[in-house]
């Protein structure tokens, strides 16, 4: 006479938290396909085993990271040109958030963030430079004296809000606006707070401010207080003030 499970135990497989039904199960065992030297390498390339590698550059970035002392992110562009006024900017916002006891935080990359590693190498700071792997490679600019690189954006993204206790956002693409967007929400919805976030350079972002205030607000998709959550300046001297006040208020 069958067991009274022995229906259900036919068409169910539990593989650790994972349970499989029907036409979800699978043939062999995680022991059998983890020892099985036979058969191609796809399984690097899968989710599970992603997921391994998404955990070891979190323990990197942690491990690497964790004795810095107070930190401040500086964002912007790749593209900012050698000896222009925006990087010679970035030099000096580099070179001012050192000398106020911060370490400086950014991309890693040429531009405005070579322009800050630049800066804070020079006056004696921690330089660090966060890579990310991109289809042209640019590697970390030589003024970074700390520098991890990442597989994954997520993953880096998490490091430079962890690390920094501020923002400076220095004119930028694509990808200074998701960093600033992501900081934005991060202390509008109070997941961190006494976090200050410094727009450098008030021509390039007031068309954006304009927007927040004459669209954004005006149609009720964020509250008049949300142009609190950024200072916009075109002087050095008050961003650095700006940023290392409020991140050691």
């Amino acid at each position: 006479m069958a067991h009274p499970d022995e229906h259900r135990i036919q068409r169910e497989q539990r593989r650790g938290p994972v349970v499989r039904r029907h036409g979800q199960m699978q043939q062999g065992t995680t022991d059998q396909h983890l020892l099985d030297t036979r058969g191609t390498a796809d399984w690097v390339h899968e989710d599970p085993f992603r997921v391994l590698r998404i955990q070891s550059e979190f323990v990197e970035g942690f491990g690497a990271l964790a004795e810095l002392p107070p930190a401040i992110s500086v964002f912007g562009s790749a593209r900012t040109p050698v000896g222009s006024p925006e990087y010679k900017a970035g030099v000096a916002i580099g070179r001012g958030l050192v000398e106020a006891g911060f370490a400086v935080i950014t991309g890693g990359g040429p531009g405005a963030m070579e322009a800050a590693n630049k800066g804070a190498s020079e006056a004696g700071g921690v330089s660090v430079g966060l890579g990310i792997e991109l289809p042209f490679e640019q590697g970390l600019n030589p003024y970074v004296n700390l520098g991890v690189d990442f597989r994954y954006f997520f993953v880096r993204k998490t490091m430079f809000v962890k690390y920094a206790s501020g923002f400076v956002v220095l004119p930028g693409g694509l990808g200074t606006l998701d960093e600033l967007f992501e900081a934005l929400t991060l202390v509008q919805t109070k997941k961190v707070t006494r976090f200050p976030i410094v727009l450098y350079g008030t021509s390039y972002w007031r068309g954006l401010v304009d927007w927040f205030r004459d669209t954004l607000i005006a149609q009720g998709k964020a509250g008049p207080q949300d142009l609190h959550l950024f200072h916009v300046t075109d002087d050095v001297d008050e961003a650095v003030a700006l940023v290392t006040k409020e991140a050691g208020a």
